[in-house]
């Protein structure tokens, strides 16, 4: 997916004069992560444009403000992040403050880390993912306006699920408790991200 992403978003970036933000989308398991990372470093190397990738899921509320909401078991639906502070983050990535560092999410604690991710003023292209960036209700709705192209990147279902099933069992879980997770919890969050894939600019599919 590196190569079609890349042959769209360098030409946009060179458009334009000062910072743009491409945003990737997409449904639990796509590839977001990987595809951002790629593509950051893809525009750094290989094209000259600066670049940082900034995750969404740096604002997952923590386990215990979760469990305190009752929201434990439905972690990675839209009202378990700081969505405002998300978009605040934005807000000062596209001011192009002198620097600004932004939260990163670690599969190993299973919780958030603030201020891992530097980015400097003169840093040209930031790559936003995440799962919720086309949501048109709450603070998410302030997203779209402040991320210049996004992508949605699709995946099978299948691949997706197993892919998904595996960082279950990863956790710790069993395969029943693996499984009940993702048809409960990760395809419940897929189908509202569905829900927004045409206010994308541009679809990929893996």
């Amino acid at each position: 997916m590196l190569q079609p992403a890349l042959e769209v978003v360098a030409p946009f970036v060179r458009g334009r004069t000062g910072r743009t933000i491409i945003g990737i989308c997409g449904p639990p398991a796509a590839g977001k992560s990987t595809l951002s990372s790629a593509l950051s470093s893809a525009l750094n190397v290989h094209e000259g444009l600066s670049s940082v990738a900034v995750p969404m899921d740096g604002f997952h509320l923590s386990n215990v403000e979760l469990d305190r909401l009752g929201l434990t078991d439905r972690k990675g639906a839209p009202e378990t992040f700081d969505a405002a502070g998300f978009v605040h983050l934005l807000r000062r990535l596209r001011a192009g403050e002198e620097l600004v560092y932004a939260p990163a999410y670690s599969r190993t604690l299973h919780e958030s880390i603030g201020g891992v991710i530097p980015v400097p003023a003169d840093v040209r292209t930031i790559v936003v993912e995440g799962n919720y960036l086309l949501l048109d209700h709450g603070p998410w709705a302030s997203v779209r306006g402040l991320v210049d192209l996004v992508l949605y990147l699709d995946a099978p279902d299948q691949v997706r699920q197993e892919s998904l099933v595996r960082r279950q069992l990863a956790k710790g879980l069993d395969l029943p408790e693996a499984e009940d997770w993702v048809q409960r919890s990760d395809e419940r969050n897929a189908a509202v991200i569905a829900g927004t894939r045409d206010r994308a600019d541009l679809i990929l599919t893996r």
